[in-house]
């Protein structure tokens, strides 16, 4: 099956070339096909001087996004545009979306990793048919990845793949199929829900559990409350982060007890949950874990007061920017800025955090720049796009592309120039993401 199939250019054969249309027509066929490299073949005549039709650079254009050849397809979209004397956002987005693809097939788990949180970035109907190819990766986090994807969607949910993979071998592809079903909100998928209750997985049953909690059938509540008590740490973690997303205020007296628990990565994802409780009890036992003496720990606590009002965190907030710790501090700015901070109050720690000579600090850094608005926000992430480094790149892309300013598009499509591939398709997710933000939005 093409995947392609609906992407074709719509119009008729061009008249300009005169005794050329059924070699013109044999271009389309190719194209609609997705035999890109004979698309690119044959449409080679009809590029040489002045006069080729608009229809055959487009498909000639796509093909080379969809073959892996980015910067020659840039090269190409920028001709056409400039002749044009505008931009064509639709090709703009096709041509983004196109050049993600190739990436899917990489023999490197990274890069396929990459290729596929590009596509789940992007939130749109568009990409899920290329998400569902990612259901039958080698790799079980990868499946995972795109199943939890695919569950926020509508489309995701009702496809065939998205449900059969609830036989995957990996729990974590099975707890997120689960997870995705209950987003439905729909009675009739308890029955097929309920007998993961008794999966060889205690994550696994943990998630059937809250999925049913979540389907209205509240005596599925004892089984979260009992999975925090349980001795199996994969178990404890599930039941927590399960009740913090539920959002019930009745957890907050179960939350507290586990921020004792020996276990740091219990402890955070205790702090976690309790800050989406956002109850004045939840918030007094985040700020409690801001002494914490696990840098993790603190980082967690830091970002989890971003969720409750201004006025009740930015003391601490304000403190945290000068933790010994630099994901702490990351996570301060990150939350400040979600609670509307002036830009100036973390203007110091993003300065001296860019020139941190540790380029996991300039990732973080370029991802707490991504909830901020600023136009100081944008110009700090223009430079960190061009940092030494991928990392840093790759999110400063991926935080242009959630923040949505459409004048982040030039330095974006820059971008596709990239030498690294996961940059180049962090960046054409961002271009995508920002094209399907309403103007003025």
């Amino acid at each position: 099956m093409n995947l392609m199939a609906g992407w074709a250019i719509d119009g008729g054969l061009p008249e300009a070339v005169a005794g050329s249309g059924e070699s013109i027509e044999a271009v389309r066929n190719a194209f609609e096909e997705g035999q890109y490299p004979k698309v690119i073949e044959l449409a080679g005549p009809f590029l040489k001087g002045n006069s080729s039709s608009p229809q055959v650079q487009q498909w000639h254009l796509l093909a080379l996004a969809h073959t892996g050849k980015t910067i020659e397809a840039l090269d190409a979209y920028e001709k056409l545009t400039k002749a044009n004397q505008r931009e064509d956002e639709v090709l703009l987005k096709q041509m983004a979306i196109a050049s993600i693809l190739p990436l899917r097939s990489d023999m490197r788990e990274q890069m396929r990793g990459a290729a596929y949180t590009a596509l789940r970035e992007i939130e749109s109907v568009e990409t899920m048919r290329f998400l569902e190819e990612g259901l039958r990766d080698q790799s079980g986090m990868i499946r995972a990845l795109v199943a939890e994807g695919m569950g926020h969607e509508v489309s995701g949910r009702q496809s065939k793949l998205f449900h059969e993979a609830l036989k995957d071998g990996a729990a974590l592809v099975r707890a997120n199929v689960l997870e995705g079903l209950a987003q439905s909100g729909e009675p009739a998928v308890a029955s097929t829900i309920s007998p993961f209750l008794n999966d060889d997985q205690l994550m696994v049953q943990i998630s059937a559990a809250k999925a049913l909690f979540e389907l209205g059938q509240s005596q599925y509540w004892q089984r979260l409350e009992k999975g925090v008590l349980s001795q199996d740490g994969y178990e404890r973690g599930a039941s927590i982060r399960a009740l913090g997303e539920l959002g019930d205020p009745r957890a907050v007296p179960i939350l507290e007890k586990t921020l004792k628990d020996s276990q740091p990565s219990i402890r955070a994802a205790a702090v976690s949950a309790l800050g989406k409780l956002k109850t004045p009890e939840a918030l007094k036992a985040v700020k409690g874990a801001m002494f914490d003496r696990i840098p993790a720990v603190r980082s967690v606590a830091a970002f989890s007061l971003g969720n409750f009002p201004p006025q009740e965190v930015l003391t601490v907030l304000t403190s945290a920017l000068h933790d010994s710790n630099v994901g702490v501090q990351t996570a301060a700015v990150a939350s400040l800025l979600r609670i509307g901070a002036p830009f100036s109050t973390v203007a110091q720690t993003v300065e001296r955090l860019m020139q941190d000579q540790n380029p996991a600090a300039r990732s973080g850094v370029a991802k707490a720049l991504g909830h901020g608005t600023d136009q100081e926000v944008i110009v700090l992430l223009n430079l960190l796009i061009q940092d030494p480094t991928p990392r840093p790149r790759i999110t400063a892309a991926r935080s242009l592309g959630r923040i949505g300013h459409r004048n982040s598009l030039g330095v974006l499509k820059r971008t596709l120039r990239d030498s690294d591939e996961a940059v180049r398709a962090t960046a054409a997710a961002a271009i995508v993401r920002i094209l399907d933000t309403p103007m003025g939005a």
